[in-house]
């Protein structure tokens, strides 16, 4: 049985986005993080990375809300990249409490080396779609991604 006699046509139509952006976003992500590879780094390393590299220290937690990660998997993945000199923890002056996080010297030097051919990877990636098409389909995700953020999640459910 087809899904669209067991679950109608917006259904099938909503599955079917869900499925291509699914698969479409593995594979971009996929030839991605290849990339990645060649600089010795993880995909959340080369995150911390690019962030700090684009809008300069900040903290732990600023550094989670960017790269979507939980504060415990952010401790780990700095922990690594100061083990590997590519990032610093320095405490404010301001606030004793605040430990900002920044690119080392070192870690300046990787990011300005590795982020240009990065980009052109990911443009050569992208370049299967006319640039008309980029734009449209991302106006088309973000606003996909900022109405489901205004959604509220679904209750728990209950497994008695």
């Amino acid at each position: 049985m087809k899904t669209t006699e067991q679950y109608g046509e917006k259904a099938n139509l909503a599955l079917s986005l869900w499925v291509k952006l699914a698969r479409a976003f593995g594979t971009f992500s996929r030839l991605s993080g290849r990339d990645i590879e060649r600089y010795g780094l993880t995909q959340p390393q080369f995150a911390v990375l690019e962030a700090l590299g684009h809008l300069g220290p900040m903290t732990t937690s600023d550094i989670g809300r960017k790269i979507l990660v939980t504060g415990g998997c952010v401790t780990v993945i700095l922990d690594n990249l100061e083990k590997d000199g590519l990032v610093e923890r320095v405490r404010s002056a301001e606030d004793r409490r605040i430990v900002m996080v920044q690119l080392s010297a070192q870690g300046k030097k990787l990011f300005d080396s590795m982020f240009r051919r990065h980009a052109e990877r990911i443009t050569e990636l992208a370049s299967v779609l006319t640039e008309e098409e980029q734009v449209q389909l991302s106006a088309l995700l973000k606003k996909l991604g900022l109405a489901l953020k205004g959604l509220d999640p679904l209750p728990a459910r209950n497994h008695h």
